[in-house]
């Protein structure tokens, strides 16, 4: 299939998604915004795939494989078969993504095929890392940078992100017969499996959300405070996801995390293009004031 093709297969993607996370590629230069799109779609393909709870799991199993061999063969230099990866093969190369990063995103949708409880945040985390934080360190390879401290970064905000989702979707996931929230920590709190499948909001359930929240906290200020000076402007994009993620859990903090009769949170248009200017203006004038992290 022609590139110019196989890019609009990833331009499409990216459009339908309306994630926040394409929202910020508006800050890259062109050949760094094109790498992107087609990093996330194919973060969104194989993601799709272990989500079509149609389909039965030893088949998603087998797409997925596919997909680990065919990206396998991308990151030695072989013809790929999926468009995605086609489109996603030059990038490889020019920005020296490995395989390794790949195959552990595939590790953790692969992980959503098997597990819907987490015993302790120790074993989400590991979920956090490899959904999240992998991106992440894909993603700084596209982005440029000098100092390997920026791997830390990725790794902590990727953390950060993945855990404020859980926090936003957790009566849709209960929807779908998940509960990503540590059982160990639901025991500490003396929440039931059952209040977190069929609700209501309780202090209980505060108590819960809160402990993760603060989780959640500290990577934030981890990521802020492991990120160089002089990688701020590198990491705009990132940056943006940073602060967009932050609103997000500063407004479920708002709500006090009742997700069981609001709608998830989010953040209108206006405010991601308020977000989107203040990031640009900041990185223009080389400020270091990163926008989440902080009270």
């Amino acid at each position: 299939m022609p590139a110019e093709t196989s890019t609009l297969v990833s331009d499409s993607i990216t459009r339908k998604s309306a994630s926040n996370l394409a929202l910020a590629f508006i800050l890259l230069p062109k050949e760094k915004r094109s790498a992107m799109t087609a990093l996330y779609a194919f973060c969104r393909e194989v993601d799709d795939i272990a989500d079509e709870e149609n389909v039965p799991v030893a088949a998603r199993r087998e797409q997925l494989a596919a997909w680990r061999e065919d990206v396998r063969k991308a990151c030695s230099g072989g013809e790929a078969r999926f468009p995605v990866i086609r489109e996603m093969r030059p990038f490889i190369g020019a920005h020296r993504l490995p395989f390794e990063l790949f195959d552990d995103l595939i590790r953790g949708v692969e992980m959503d095929l098997d597990i819907i409880r987490y015993r302790t945040f120790a074993e989400l985390e590991q979920y956090c890392y490899r959904v999240a934080s992998v991106v992440g360190l894909l993603s700084i390879e596209v982005f440029g940078y000098r100092d390997p401290v920026c791997r830390d970064y990725a790794v902590h905000l990727g953390k950060a992100l993945q855990l404020t989702n859980i926090l936003r979707d957790v009566h849709n996931d209960a929807a779908r017969g998940r509960i990503y929230l540590p059982l160990d920590e639901l025991a500490k709190t003396g929440v039931t499996e059952r209040e977190i499948m069929e609700g209501p909001y309780t202090q209980r359930y505060f108590d819960l959300a809160r402990l993760v929240a603060d989780r959640a906290r500290s990577f934030y200020r981890a990521a802020r405070e492991s990120l160089p000076a002089t990688e701020r402007k590198s990491m705009a994009t990132a940056e943006l996801m940073g602060s967009v993620y932050w609103r997000i859990l500063k407004k479920l903090e708002k709500r006090k995390f009742d997700v069981f009769s609001h709608e998830p949170a989010r953040l209108n248009k206006l405010h991601k293009a308020l977000l989107i200017l203040r990031t640009w203006a900041q990185m223009s004038v080389g400020s270091n004031s990163p926008g989440y992290g902080v009270c």
